[in-house]
């Protein structure tokens, strides 16, 4: 398995239409969720403009200290725009019917991260072959989840394992999360676990991120 460059274990994957429902931004939520343990950010923003997708990371970037790692969803041009505007932001995220990692790898450069999402062992296995450097991969869907519509068949636990023992990558569960099932994930092996409702619609953002936070810690690493 390859080394880790940034630290996955509660990985907030942001919606702007629950921040908006509990009356914040993305970028208020975001700052709360860091605050109760949220370790790394991707921004997702499947109906923005380019424009506003890359306000939303400007004003999230502004808000994380150094050690939050700020990834961007699918968008390689906003990750672009980003990073030439002198915004900190650490990599990419893209799925399989997304530009290739190939040439996500060469638009964004050897130094970015490059997260692939994955839900077969066939998958799994091109993206740690593949002639562009993966450093992880998102599996999933735990569960069934209405945040992304084109999600895959729920996983359930023991799916996920048996993926994570396939997986040659770092693996990241996502779909459903919740912080009872974070002991379970780690114990087999997950780099992290991936959370979108369960932190972007609470009440309170810093709260359900430390409900994350000291579950993955209840695990010795």
């Amino acid at each position: 398995m390859t080394a880790l460059p940034v630290d996955l274990s509660v990985y907030l994957v942001t919606d702007a239409a629950q921040c908006a429902a509990r009356g914040r931004s993305v970028a208020e939520t975001v700052a709360l969720a860091v605050a109760g343990g949220v370790t790394a950010v991707q921004i997702r923003e499947k109906h923005a403009p380019g424009g506003e997708f890359l306000r939303t990371v400007a004003e999230v970037a502004a808000t994380l200290p150094e050690r939050v790692a700020l990834i961007v969803n699918d968008r390689v041009d906003v990750f672009l725009a980003a990073r030439a505007a002198g915004v900190r932001v650490s990599g990419v995220h893209v799925g399989q019917s997304d530009l290739p990692a190939a040439a996500v790898r060469r638009l964004i450069g050897e130094h970015a991260v490059l997260g692939l999402s994955a839900a077969t062992p066939d998958e799994l296995r091109a993206a740690a072959a593949g002639p562009a450097r993966v450093d992880h991969v998102g599996i999933g869907a735990l569960r069934a989840t209405a945040t992304k519509a084109d999600a895959p068949r729920p996983l359930g636990h023991d799916g996920f394992a048996r993926l994570v023992r396939l997986s040659r990558l770092p693996a990241v569960a996502i779909g459903g999360v919740v912080p009872a099932d974070l002991p379970r994930l780690r114990d087999a092996g997950a780099a992290g676990a991936a959370v979108v409702s369960g932190v972007c619609a609470a009440e309170d953002p810093r709260a359900a991120a430390l409900a994350y936070a000291r579950a993955w810690s209840s695990v010795p690493g």
